[in-house]
């Protein structure tokens, strides 16, 4: 192993992977602010806008992954990334300084869209640049700290909050007038981090590539992986991208292309649908059916947060091993089968801590299958010349379902109770187990070039 090469894939992939740390961290310290933020704004008894503000952030997350293709095509991957970095910064203090629930929408709204695009190009940009043995893992670091992020919004949150003494003092305490502001403003800590350090990594050698820049695109590979490498990925990838420039939307439905298309949207919208992401934007929803009180609840919450960052590591180490389809395999059948148990607990009556194993079971089966190998899979089946708007189709197919299922989980617990609500994502996590089993080829150690030969037939 060259120790050099090592370091510098390393420190570009980390890098990039900031943009996931400010995802999970954005995304989810919303969960530990909202007891306290719904008392302050009024809508604590509201349930229609509850799912408002949970599902403001995702309307912006669709909004920036639209911005993230074709932009990120035309101006490059790294530009694009720092515009992700600057939004999150200004969101983080806008959403905390907020007075008003018209802008605490806004600048979550704001938020949704530096999400959108991470979201998009973090995995794109690390599939793009790393060799093909060891994409897996490198890809999944992005999912590594997006639950890193997660579990540091979670602790924050946990350590902000005061402990209430009586529930009727609720209304007045430090929590629901300060506290949940700082859980908001912390995430400016990271994002200005971000920023520097994206001024220090290069743009994608396939993107140069794309545009011509081959002799800049080469110097790219060759510190990541020597001399050798770095001809045969320029060789093999300026053939799959020589008509990238002049790709027309109707490529898109042609049907090789197409196929590929629909099997990143529907993994996507699963890794959505298969209901976990409730679980923490949820998590007070949960954990209250579940008997627990506010300070338990957020306690708890940080156990399932490092839950997840415990699995994701698994999920790293076994996706270059196993195989991506065996893994979104198993995380499919696991999470059908968990779901029917806490159906079953909620439908039942049983409570405490039994209902909390079950949450870190599907959290633990989730973190190491679906998290982290449906960014591998969306990052790898794209042709090179469409890579970018397709991620971005995709990355929209999985925020749509994404602010489905927040929008909707309120509803679907007042009308079918917590057991009836799980019982039918266990049903949706049957139904993405047969899609997988029937569409999704392995791509385990193949190069980008010779997965969409694969795929669409192209030549090389």
């Amino acid at each position: 192993m060259n120790y050099k090469r090592f370091a510098y894939t390393l420190m570009v992939s980390l890098v990039a992977a900031i943009g996931g740390f400010l995802f999970g961290y954005d995304w989810v310290v919303i969960g530990g602010a909202k007891p306290f933020y719904e008392v302050y704004f009024g809508i604590a008894n509201k349930p229609l806008m509850q799912g408002w503000v949970m599902g403001s952030a995702i309307v912006g997350c669709i909004g920036g992954v639209i911005i993230s293709g074709s932009f990120s095509d035309k101006f490059g991957r790294k530009p694009l990334m720092l515009v992700a970095s600057i939004i999150f910064l200004v969101s983080a203090i806008g959403t905390g300084i907020a007075n008003e629930l018209f802008w605490l929408i806004i600048y979550r709204l704001l938020g949704g869209v530096g999400i959108g695009i991470a979201s998009a190009l973090a995995p794109l940009y690390i599939a793009e640049i790393v060799p093909a043995k060891s994409r897996g893992i490198y890809v999944s670091i992005n999912q590594l700290t997006i639950v890193l992020g997660i579990l540091i919004a979670q602790v924050v949150n946990w350590m902000i909050a005061d402990p209430v003494i009586a529930a009727e003092d609720f209304g007045s305490s430090w929590n629901v007038t300060e506290g949940w502001r700082w859980m908001f403003w912390a995430c400016g800590v990271p994002a200005l981090t971000y920023i520097f350090l994206l001024l220090l990594i290069p743009e994608s050698p396939r993107w140069l590539i794309m545009k011509g820049r081959y002799e800049k695109a080469t110097a790219i590979f060759t510190r990541i992986g020597g001399e050798v490498y770095a001809e045969e990925a320029v060789r093999t990838t300026k053939k799959t991208s020589a008509t990238a420039n002049r790709i027309a939307w109707q490529y898109f439905f042609t049907p090789p292309v197409r196929k590929v298309l629909i099997i990143g949207i529907v993994i996507a919208a699963f890794q959505q649908w298969c209901g976990i992401n409730v679980i923490f934007n949820y998590a007070q929803e949960v954990f209250e059916a579940a008997g627990y009180g506010v300070s338990d609840i957020l306690f708890n919450i940080v156990i399932t947060g490092a839950t997840n960052v415990v699995f994701t590591l698994v999920g790293m180490y076994a996706v270059d091993r196993i195989g991506r389809r065996t893994l979104m395999v198993g995380g499919s059948l696991g999470l059908m089968c968990i779901y029917g148990l806490m159906g079953a607990c909620y439908y039942y009556q049983v409570s405490g801590v039994f209902v909390l194993v079950l949450v870190v079971a599907a959290i633990a089966c989730y973190a190491m299958t679906l998290a982290p190998v449906t960014w591998v899979v969306l990052s790898e089946i794209f042709p090179n010349r469409i890579r970018g708007r397709a991620m971005a189709i995709a990355t929209f197919s999985l925020w749509v379902a994404c602010f489905i299922l927040t929008y909707s989980f309120p509803l679907l617990n007042t009308t079918l109770g917590a057991y009836g609500t799980f019982w039918l994502y266990g049903f949706v996590c049957l139904l993405g187990f047969l899609f997988i089993k029937t569409q999704l080829p392995e791509t385990r150690g193949q190069t980008l070039e010779e997965i969409e030969q694969k795929l669409t037939g192209a030549n090389l």
